[in-house]
């Protein structure tokens, strides 16, 4: 028995900490986690579970809409914003439960409060000073703000989760995945919709076809794009707020919400006091067994500035577990992570784009496919789906796979675990496909897209 207290403490109950706390105690291990909010983390209470809800409730808009060309009437529907975030919240309190049984069951003492480092081994929580052999820190990341006049006005992701009413107009800041996934959810709902972004396209990062294409669909929709625009500042008058933008032109809307990235959650944690190292943007420096400056301190999720993604925080996690109380050191592979945009209509991913296999490899093989989905050569809807391979010739082996368009993230999954096999072109071309359906496209497109350099 060690003179500390437990032999892990938490400090975050978001996915990456309930999950090393959890088998931590399973493992037989005495482990305290610190929550200064309802256990969960930012993906069951504030990202991906809620949001997600809300995009479903948005996309029956659609179905009604298309229905009338499958025969269906449908008279007099109508859409309650209240009942929504009201059945949303009663999930969340569900999940929550779920998330509190689990750590009780794995013996996990839950302390309410922000846990902050006293000394390399010491977590002051709620009052209470408590000593842990291993530390862990696991606090996520949070909305971050710009400095510009009037910025007390506006709401981040955290608060479009929880409005009263729907706005009529919204202007949405930002061009990652959560301003237009929250721009698809709300011009789903009726409201009119304005993104600003500074760059000239949206999703810097992802493929630039993948961009191209959404950025069309998206306007479409009637979604407003601002591109290479800058906001100065926002004033409130009444009801209504006045955005002044970098050409001097004044933009008025209803309710703006700020999207433009997240910061580790790292301000007053004690990192300083007990001589963990930080980044310049204030993440978390590890090692590849999630290591801080100080071996004993550990980082798993977001607040590392790594993938940003709770089912990479729950890989962290689950291995620090694994290395700390039940020896078996591994580290996280974080080579063909996929990944998916819940925008209207979504994107997936996973592997290389097409510009960083080229910057990789050189020389590519691109096959691509562009066409209307069936179910909406019926509906009439206008709207077009995207798949896309990247492989390198040498090899054959698929080093790239993209799509845009209806239950993407869905085929996506599937096909990551073909790249995480490290399949090739031959063997996608070998394989049978589903009939009629969308992805069967990834098996059956023979026809590479002119090389531009040729």
């Amino acid at each position: 028995m060690s003179n500390y207290d437990y032999d892990l403490i938490t400090i975050g109950a978001g996915s990456g900490g309930v999950r090393a706390s959890r088998l931590s105690g399973g493992y037989g291990a005495r482990v305290a986690v610190c929550e200064e909010d309802r256990v969960g983390g930012t993906c069951v209470l504030r990202g991906c579970i809620p949001k997600k809800l809300l995009i479903y409730g948005a996309h029956y808009a659609d179905y009604m809409e298309d229905a009338v060309n499958y025969g269906w009437t449908i008279e007099g529907a109508s859409h309650d914003w209240g009942k929504l975030i009201d059945n949303k919240n009663t999930e969340l309190d569900r999940l929550n439960g779920i998330y509190l049984r689990i750590l009780r069951d794995n013996n996990v003492d839950l302390k309410e409060g922000r846990g902050v480092l006293v000394d390399d081994h010491t977590v002051e929580v709620g009052g209470e000073r408590l000593t842990a052999e291993n530390i862990l820190i696991a606090v996520g990341g949070w909305p971050s703000m710009p400095n510009i006049p009037g910025i007390e006005h506006v709401i981040s992701s955290n608060e479009a989760l929880e409005l009263k009413e729907l706005p009529k107009r919204m202007v949405i800041v930002g061009g990652g995945y959560i301003a237009v996934e929250f721009a698809g959810i709300f011009a789903s709902l009726g409201v009119e919709v304005t993104e600003i972004i500074r760059a000239d396209n949206i999703l810097r990062g992802f493929d630039s076809d993948m961009r191209v294409s959404l950025f069309e669909e998206m306007e479409k929709r009637g979604i407003k794009i601002l591109t290479e625009t800058v906001v100065e500042s926002i004033e409130k008058q009444g009801d209504v707020f006045s955005l002044r933008l970098g050409d001097e032109e004044i933009l008025e809307t209803d309710c703006v919400m700020y999207a433009t990235g997240r910061a580790a959650n790292t301000k007053g944690l004690g990192l300083e006091a007990a001589g963990v190292e930080m980044q310049d943007n204030g993440s978390i420096k590890v090692d590849e067994l999630n290591r801080t400056s100080q071996p004993h301190i550990y980082a798993v999720g977001d607040v590392t500035d790594r993938i940003q993604l709770t089912p990479v925080a729950i890989q962290e996690g689950h291995a620090l577990a694994d290395m700390l109380f039940n020896k078996d050191t591994r580290t996280t592979d974080y080579s063909n992570v996929p990944s998916a945009v819940f925008s209207t209509p979504p994107i997936a991913t996973v592997g290389l784009t097409e510009d960083e296999a080229r910057a990789e490899y050189g020389k590519v093989d691109v096959y691509d496919s562009n066409f209307k989905p069936l179910v909406h050569t019926l509906s009439g809807r206008d709207e077009r789906s995207v798949m896309k391979l990247i492989v390198d010739p040498k090899s054959d082996k698929v080093v790239g796979c993209h799509m845009m368009g209806i239950d993407a993230p869905e085929i996506i999954q599937g096909v990551a675990i073909a790249l995480k096999c490290g399949a090739t072109k031959a063997q996608f071309d070998a394989t049978t496909g589903i009939h009629p359906s969308s992805a069967e496209e990834f098996v059956t497109m023979r026809s590479k897209r002119p090389d531009p350099e040729e």
